[in-house]
């Protein structure tokens, strides 16, 4: 009974991952998995340019964006 509690609990979480993936538009800012804070410029069918500083771009795999930078601000700011 647990570990099919465990596998549908991750199935959510992957499946809820996946739609703020889809989600993701010009203008977003984001956090990368590799703890990088950045302002989405072009969202690709894969990818993901981020500009991270003025006029410094990288093109990111769009899975590798954790989350929604204005949601994590949100959370530490309750703390």
């Amino acid at each position: 009974f647990l570990k099919r509690y465990k596998w549908i609990k991750k199935v959510k979480k992957q499946k809820e991952m996946k739609k703020f993936r889809d989600s993701i538009k010009n203008g977003d800012k984001v956090i990368t998995a590799g703890g990088i804070y950045g302002k989405v410029k072009e969202v690709k069918e894969t990818v993901i340019v981020l500009e991270i500083a003025d006029n410094v771009r990288i093109t990111i795999d769009k899975n590798s964006v954790y989350a929604n930078a204005l949601d994590s601000n949100t959370d530490a700011n309750k703390a």
